[in-house]
């Protein structure tokens, strides 16, 4: 078993309020503006807020005449905050490379411009399995037992929404390449699939999952809460309103809890095994998404950034992305580079 140390509660607390903070005033940013400088707007995943938080320091200690203001959103979301709402960012940065291409090679309207052309990897990670030490069973729970500690019944299981963020259908890949690996058909439908109203349709052919989701996900019972974005669930996991979750090892780095490693078959973490990663396939099933037949096959983890066609400041927004590309291993909670 591969836990982190048990650090005191303090710390996850403190981390816990720099969240809420961000999430609270993501309207406008995770820093007060300064009107006497240059608005650098970001857009980003919301497991980026916390290294972002160091990263902005650094870079406005770089470029005086700037100032970066980061919001967080699910990937999806924040990505949908430029294409959809129509929202000015210089900068748009998601745990899933390769959602730029799907959801912003495409024209801008009434333009002869894509929304992007390009996205710039920066970072990877993996899935891995938090929790507290208050979680049920969290003083049995180990790498060979963890996926039969999750099916009992008792047990509260949190994931983020998967039509908003990439943790979110990572988390439900994670169940089914884990029925596989193990030689299992109940692994998914105990923890996840059959917790809704409906049961989410499951089609499995060989080593091959498609899960599709409904227009509308309820959940049917206490076993599992979804939230918005991966980040919420960490709340949730402090107030004990759920036991586990699976989030990005740099997230439950940064927020100093203790978690499982998954074996690299099925931790979305090891580029060595992407064909077989792309064995899970979840389809959002979301009238929003209607037009672009949104399915998302399971893939290492890729971090990336983008700068949109009409972004007001290109060249702030390229010295910001070489910061994102550059020594960022020391930054907490940061994705580990390329």
């Amino acid at each position: 078993m591969d836990l982190t140390d048990r650090t005191p509660q303090i710390k996850f607390i403190l981390y816990f309020l720099f969240i809420l903070f961000c999430t609270m005033i993501f309207t406008s940013g995770c820093s007060e503006r300064n009107d006497d400088k240059i608005p650098i707007r970001i857009v980003a995943a919301g497991s980026l807020l916390l290294p972002f938080e160091e990263i902005e320091e650094r870079f406005e200690d770089k470029y005086r005449d700037l100032d970066l203001l980061v919001e967080g959103h699910g990937s999806i979301q924040a990505i949908r905050q430029v294409t959809d709402l129509n929202r000015p960012f210089d900068v748009v940065a998601v745990a899933d490379e390769s959602l730029i291409p799907l959801l912003m090679y495409k024209l801008i309207p009434d333009s002869s411009n894509n929304w992007s052309e390009i996205a710039i990897p920066f970072g990877k990670t993996e899935m891995v399995l938090v929790f507290t030490n208050q979680s049920k069973y969290a003083n049995k729970i180990s790498s060979d037992n963890w996926f039969e500690i999750l099916t009992k019944p008792d047990v509260r299981f949190g994931a983020a929404n998967p039509v908003l963020d990439a943790a979110g259908y990572r988390s439900i890949m994670v169940l089914a390449l884990a029925d596989n690996y193990y030689g299992r058909n109940d692994i998914l439908d105990k923890v996840f699939s059959s917790q809704f109203s409906p049961s989410l349709t499951v089609h499995k052919d060989g080593n091959n999952t498609r899960i599709i989701l409904p227009d509308v996900m309820k959940t049917s019972g206490q076993k599992v809460s979804i939230r918005d974005g991966s980040i919420f669930l960490l709340s949730l996991l402090k107030t004990g309103g759920i036991d586990y979750a699976f989030e990005y090892k740099c997230v439950a780095e940064g927020a100093h809890l203790p978690y499982i490693s998954l074996p690299d078959e099925i931790n979305l973490g090891n580029a060595g095994y992407g064909d077989y990663y792309r064995n899970a396939i979840v389809d959002l099933n979301f009238k929003r998404f209607s037009s672009i037949n949104l399915s998302r096959v399971g893939l290492p983890i890729v971090y990336a950034a983008t700068i949109p066609s009409n972004a007001a400041h290109p060249d702030e927004a390229t010295a910001f992305i070489k910061e994102l590309t550059g020594d960022n291993k020391k930054v907490l909670g940061m994705p580990e580079p390329l």
